[in-house]
């Protein structure tokens, strides 16, 4: 692919290979956040550019803060893999996908520094105001994927991205005790738990049997919205944090 005009101005143009159109006319409705998971911004741009690595996104975010546009936003990049959110299964087609430079666990989970965060903040922004993104469809790759993903990861700041105008969010309730859900447990609680799981977005059953799938879009949920106990467990403190935040939604029954 050759060089293209960015989307987000100031953004510089690294031209990936990896990028296909989107499919039965779907247009961004998500933003999807990632970290790099790599040791620097140039090896993951290169990787991102590789057409045999067969992944791509439309934006990289580097520590510093400097932006590059790989993919067009009118194109489909390759970020989301296998992956689902309120049931659109081509999450690749429905989404912009930004890579935001961070080891993750091969660099111990570093901090994101303020400029890379402010540099999100902004891009976000644009695209947001581009395609009319709703709040809550600003997303973290394990909201999309939680079996297979934990990235942007426990120490991604998302109060801070809302407190600036970007995503969706709520103060989460205190860790306290109180009745629990946890894997094994069954009947009409746990399917009303997964109801709001799956009302939010996340992919998990509606059968009344807290499995595999439903303790991973539990974890999933902590690990964006209440990362003080990542656990997997769905507590008081949980339970009341999702209702909190689909009651802020239009047309939820409060």
């Amino acid at each position: 692919m050759s060089a293209f005009k960015p989307d987000h101005p100031g953004a510089d143009v690294h031209a990936s290979p990896n990028f296909g159109p989107r499919r039965e006319g779907k247009r961004p409705s998500i933003v999807v956040l990632h970290y790099t998971g790599m040791e620097t911004g140039t090896a993951a741009e290169s990787w991102l550019a590789n057409p045999q690595s067969e992944v791509s996104a439309h934006y990289v975010v580097h520590e510093g803060g400097r932006i590059v546009q790989m993919v067009p936003e009118n194109e489909r990049a390759w970020h989301a893999g296998q992956s689902s959110w309120k049931g659109e299964a081509d999450i690749n087609s429905s989404s912009i996908g930004i890579e935001i430079v961070n080891g993750g666990p091969l660099l111990d989970f570093p901090q994101f520094p303020d400029q890379q965060i402010d540099a999100v903040i902004d891009l976000c922004k644009g695209i947001i105001s581009r395609h009319a993104i709703r709040p809550e469809n600003v997303l973290a790759h394990s909201d999309i994927a939680p079996g297979r993903k934990i990235d942007p990861g426990e120490r991604f700041p998302w109060s801070t991205l809302y407190d600036a105008g970007v995503g969706h969010w709520v103060a989460p309730s205190p860790v306290r005790g109180g009745r629990f859900f946890s894997l094994g447990d069954e009947g009409q609680p746990v399917e009303a738990l997964q109801s709001l799981l799956a009302l939010y977005g996340y992919d998990v059953p509606i059968d009344g049997v807290f499995g595999a799938s439903t303790q991973l879009g539990v974890l999933a949920f902590q690990r964006h919205f209440r990362v003080q106990k990542v656990d997997g467990v769905a507590d008081v403190s949980t339970v009341e944090t999702l209702h909190r935040l689909l009651s802020e939604l239009p047309g939820f029954a409060r």
